[in-house]
């Protein structure tokens, strides 16, 4: 895995910490999260029911939210997880899927970052949308190249106060003053479920170690991207590839 110095430094402290990060997220991606998460050295946890998402938020290092498979008893677990997450000061990531694609999903974005989230990391449609934009995303699906949302996650940044990451073929991490960029990664990772939800799942994990979230969030991305490169020099499709980007996580 090529990584910064800084990088490893943060990735071995985060193996030695082992995070325990409290995820609310899609079922279709569950499995995957929690394995990319214990495969880089976090401690994953899935609880959802309302009460034991509030009480879990304040036990968790970190906070994962993603917006995939909405449902009434989600938004709950949700609402109450990041109020719980905001009152014991746990940091928290929300990953806006789908926000631009549809109205009541890009309004119920909107509304958890007045719960203020340590990171946001989303496609540039989201991005876009967040701030303020017309977004326009086919579901998990961006309609804009990453780049095309820098200007964006800058102004994101700025509002909410949360580091913002735009992901893609080259990603942008951003608190709004300084903005890095992240390179690395394969195009097969947009051909397996779950790559972007896990992502933010490993970036709730370096936040909760690391107070400076700009600089966790950039290592957090490096890891993906260079887990990304390395698992497609030994995969020869889909099913391989999710198997080596766990193997490459873990290395």
């Amino acid at each position: 895995m090529l990584l910064s110095a800084d990088h490893l430094d943060l990735l071995a402290r985060l193996r030695a910490t082992r995070p325990l990060v409290h995820n609310l997220t899609s079922a279709t991606v569950a499995n995957f999260t929690a394995n990319a998460l214990l495969a880089v050295g976090a401690s994953p946890a899935m609880v959802e029911d309302p009460e034991e998402a509030a009480q879990f938020a304040g036990i968790a290092q970190a906070v994962s939210v993603n917006l995939g498979s909405l449902t009434a008893t989600r938004r709950a677990s949700i609402l109450a997880a990041v109020g719980a997450a905001q009152k014991h000061g746990t940091p928290w990531v929300l990953d806006p899927v789908g926000a631009g694609g549809i109205s009541a999903r890009t309004a119920f974005a909107e509304e958890l970052l007045a719960h203020h989230p340590a990171a946001i990391r989303g496609n540039a449609s989201e991005i876009l949308a967040l701030a303020g934009g017309t977004g326009g995303g086919r579901g998990v699906d961006s309609s804009h190249a990453s780049d095309q949302a820098i200007a964006a996650a800058e102004t994101l940044a700025r509002g909410s106060a949360a580091v913002v990451a735009v992901t893609g073929v080259v990603d942008y991490v951003t608190d709004g003053t300084q903005t890095l960029a992240v390179h690395g990664g394969h195009a097969m990772m947009t051909q397996v479920t779950g790559m972007g939800c896990a992502a933010s799942a490993i970036v709730a994990a370096f936040v909760g170690i690391e107070s400076d979230h700009l600089r966790a969030v950039a290592a957090a991305l490096s890891v993906v991207a260079a887990s990304g490169t390395s698992a497609a020099t030994k995969s020869q499709g889909p099913g391989s590839f999710a198997a080596a980007y766990l193997d490459a996580l873990a290395g």
